[in-house]
């Protein structure tokens, strides 16, 4: 049975181009590399923990008893209030897995280089047209090796 005899229709309304629902907005970037967001309210905390999520550079947590740990944050857990919440991280120091409560988290901040700063498709086209423009043979689709 085709889509035609099951009742499907392909028409669309007038108002509606099916070509421009396939374009999706993009997002904008923020550069978050050395901000130190405020922690003022625990929706602020939220915030910049879920930033803090998204980043691909090491952070910084000041915990309220004074000390600092800082690494990479590949994991948090929301739940109904700060204390029931959790980060969890690969400290710069160690391999060791370390989880830390939002409730005790004082202070954040994004000290660590962004490793996908300037790693965008548009960067990279850029790069490929500019090599190809000087003559360079041998070009590649695959991407750069990191650093």
């Amino acid at each position: 049975m085709t889509g035609k005899e099951a009742g499907y229709n392909e028409q669309h309304p007038p108002h509606v181009n099916p070509d421009a629902l396939e374009i999706a907005p993009g997002t904008e970037r923020q550069q978050l590399e050395g901000w130190i967001p405020q922690l003022a309210s625990d929706n602020e905390i939220r915030e910049a923990l879920e930033k803090a999520f998204d980043y691909r550079g090491d952070i910084t947590i000041t915990r309220k008893d004074g000390s600092k740990i800082e690494g990479y944050l590949f994991d948090r857990r929301t739940g109904a209030t700060l204390k029931d919440s959790i980060v969890r991280l690969y400290p710069k120091t160690s391999d060791a897995k370390i989880s830390i409560s939002y409730a005790d988290i004082a202070a954040l901040a994004f000290t660590g280089r962004d490793t996908a700063a300037g790693k965008s498709w548009e960067a990279w086209m850029k790069k490929y047209a500019e090599k190809k423009a000087r003559g360079e043979k041998d070009l590649s689709l695959y991407s750069e090796p990191l650093e």
